[in-house]
């Protein structure tokens, strides 16, 4: 008995299996014989929504299913109207892999493309393209997106990148191309194979000007992809840069390993790779006047893709020739924007570093030799919608450091007489010894001791203390320029100026503030040139009006006096004006007299040096000189017509005094915090 049920339900198994085969083979059967009036009522319905979202004319001769998955067109185009082509295929193949179509994601497997161009033209403000950057109108509601953070977009944006990666490509005589009326270039692709995720190409540039391969493999299953892209002729540029944004790149080769892509947790995601490139060459006129040559990089490690943060991974290193770094970024974007980098290189040999300098982007250092170890920290955080506090501690260990050689910038020569270049703006205004050769030279001890005094606590106040860099002034700098969302502000200490008015050009390039700090850090470390002879020449080369250079010129121009002369007010006003040399005139009422505003740098800088015991032995009259400085008569300006009493205060002047005393006020936060910070009795 219980072998007849057994047998029945096993009959009973067999006849449900097969009914279920039967119904699903008719479906199977009757969706294929249907498939061809989705096909043609989805290709329609395309056409349909880009004629009336972005009156674009699509087209296709024949639209057919070719095997079980694979969809193939015959001559497709797509036309903007009254418009250049800006699509245009005689074949395009398309399969889908079956077994995640089952699971309702849309894989593609093959794809196969003959005779194929997109051309993309501007004519005037109009183009062929500007449809694909509109602005989608809809009356339908937002989605809610907010429970979803970056960690699952990225993984998103991952799947659908690799899902979109074939398991085979076809493609023979493929073009892409550019056209305004200043310039027209063609990619041209002869022929492309991938199989099974390997794949290699030429891509030429305008039929032979030049030549890149492409190859590589992708690895759908594992989410790993390597390219590398060579150019098969030396120094080779990009095509478009140059002629639409003055920018030129070139190199040997370029490779970028994508090595996995991981959820960590809910919302951490992790990429990791490997970027590295072989004789990069870039030349741009903000950057640098020079071709800029990056012999070899490797960049190994990650980043970190959080719900409300970027972060490189621990441990990602960046390798140039034998020198390495690691550092620590991360970029957190809520409940507030905030940047934290911190950098800690431990020991190292100090000509790695140089020798791992870009060529081209420091000429003045190219060529240094240097013996020695030395290490680097910093720690950088900063709260961008409340810059004001941030963190910025900056510290190098170099007094193992010794320089052999200098580069193009010979510090050493600063020891003796040298020409002096002074420029205004990017134009030489004149050439002067700096040296006994020229009359208007004067040694510090000739130069009398209120000037100096007043100078150095207007411009650096602790000159003799740092080592060619201000870190409150630094922090400062950061905090006002991230406010102003522009570059309002320096941090120039007077070794800083120095280096700068001496050795580099004044053409306004990214590289120039870099290549100052490694001068200055070089100058100050290797004790070559000493303190008072670096503030000799400053005060004998800075400018203090329309091309009036030096003390000497100075003290003569607004004064008719020798600088040994100057009393202490008339140092106190030369000490307000070197922020603004050519406005220096302004400053003074038609009788000669200093106009009342310019009293707030007197009170300030007056109550400093005297808080600091620095005028002692100086006889200090009421309001600290400033009823004794009267500018010399054919300087002063014409008496005015009667007019406002407010008119100095708020007429031509007003946008001037506002900056002077926004100036003043970011100098004395940086005096009381110096002065609050360190030893006043050094």
């Amino acid at each position: 008995m219980r072998n007849f049920f057994t047998v029945r339900r096993r009959k009973w198994l067999v006849i449900i299996g097969a009914s279920l085969l039967i119904i699903i083979g008719i479906g199977f059967a009757v969706g294929m014989s249907k498939r061809q009036g989705y096909l043609d009522r989805a290709i329609a319905s395309v056409k349909n929504k880009l004629k009336r979202d972005s009156d674009v004319n699509f087209s296709v001769d024949k639209c057919y299913f070719k095997g079980l998955t694979t969809i193939e067109f015959e001559n497709l185009l797509v036309v903007p109207e009254g418009r250049d082509t800006l699509a245009s295929m005689d074949r395009l193949s398309v399969s889908v892999r079956l077994f995640p179509l089952l699971f309702g994601d849309v894989e593609v497997g093959d794809i196969g493309v003959t005779n194929g161009a997109l051309s993309f033209v501007k004519s005037d403000s109009s183009s062929n393209y500007d449809f694909l950057f509109k602005k989608k109108k809809s009356n339908s509601p937002e989605p809610n997106t907010s429970s979803k953070g970056f960690a699952d977009l990225a993984e998103r944006l991952s799947n659908q990148f690799f899902a979109l990666v074939p398991d085979d490509l076809d493609l023979t005589n493929f073009a892409v191309s550019y056209k305004d009326e200043k310039i027209a270039q063609r990619i041209h692709i002869p022929e492309a194979k991938m199989r099974s995720g390997d794949f290699k190409s030429s891509v030429l540039l305008n039929d032979h000007e030049a030549e890149w391969v492409l190859e590589g493999e992708v690895n759908r299953a594992n989410k790993r992809m390597r390219i590398e892209v060579s150019s098969k002729d030396k120094d080779v540029e990009l095509p478009f840069l140059r002629s639409k944004y003055g920018l030129s790149v070139s190199f040997d080769k370029l490779i970028f390993d994508l090595k996995d892509v991981k959820k960590i947790k809910k919302e951490l995601l992790e990429v990791d790779g490997v970027f590295a490139y072989e004789n990069l060459q870039i030349n741009h006129r903000r950057l640098s006047d020079s071709t800029i040559v990056l012999t070899q990089a490797e960049m190994h490690g990650g980043i970190q893709i959080a719900d409300n943060y970027f972060a490189l991974k621990d441990n990602s290193t960046i390798r140039v020739k034998d020198f390495s770094i690691s550092p620590n970024i991360k970029c957190t974007l809520k409940p507030s924007k905030r940047i934290d980098l911190a950098i800690h290189t431990g020991m190292f040999q100090a000509q790695d570093f140089f020798d791992a300098l870009p060529k081209g982007l420091f000429q003045n250092v190219e060529g240094v030799k240097v013996e020695g170890s030395i290490a680097y920290d910093l720690d950088f955080s900063i709260d961008l919608d409340n810059p004001d506090d941030l963190v910025f501690a900056s510290k190098i260990d170099d007094e193992d450091l010794k320089v052999i050689s200098w580069g193009g910038a010979n510090i050493d020569s600063l020891n003796t007489s040298f020409v002096y270049d002074a420029y205004n703006d990017t134009i030489l205004a004149k050439q002067f010894v700096v040296g006994p050769e020229n009359p208007n030279f004067r040694r510090l001890d000739q130069i009398p001791y209120v000037l100096k005094t007043t100078v150095r606590n207007t411009e650096d106040p602790f000159f003799y203390q740092h080592n060619g860099f201000e870190e409150e002034a630094f922090k400062l700098s950061i905090a006002t320029n991230v406010k102003e969302k522009k570059f309002k502000r320096g941090a120039s200490t007077i070794s800083m100026q120095l280096v700068k008015n001496v050795f580099l050009n004044r053409k306004k390039t990214m590289n120039r503030k870099f290549e100052e700090i490694l001068l200055v850090w070089l100058m100050e470390a290797s004790g070559r040139v000493s303190k008072d002879r670096l503030f000799e020449i400053y005060l004998n080369v800075i400018e203090w009006g329309r091309n009036v250079y030096g003390i000497t010129e100075a003290a003569e121009y607004y004064f008719k006096k020798k600088p040994e002369e100057l009393n202490l007010g008339e140092s106190l006003f030369l000490s307000s004006i070197i922020p603004r040399p050519k406005t220096g005139i302004t400053s003074f009422e038609h009788t000669g007299h200093l106009k009342g505003w310019v009293q707030r740098h007197f009170n300030t800088y007056g109550s400093i040096m005297n808080k600091m015991g620095e005028l002692k032995e100086v006889s200090v009259p009421e309001n600290y000189g400033f009823y004794q400085v009267v500018l010399q008569p054919s300087l002063r300006p014409k008496a005015p017509i009667a007019r406002d009493s407010t008119f100095d205060i708020f007429g031509e002047h007003e946008l001037i005094i506002q900056e002077i005393e926004a100036e003043e006020k970011a100098r004395k936060s940086i005096l009381d915090k110096l002065i609050g910070g360190k030893d006043e009795n050094n």
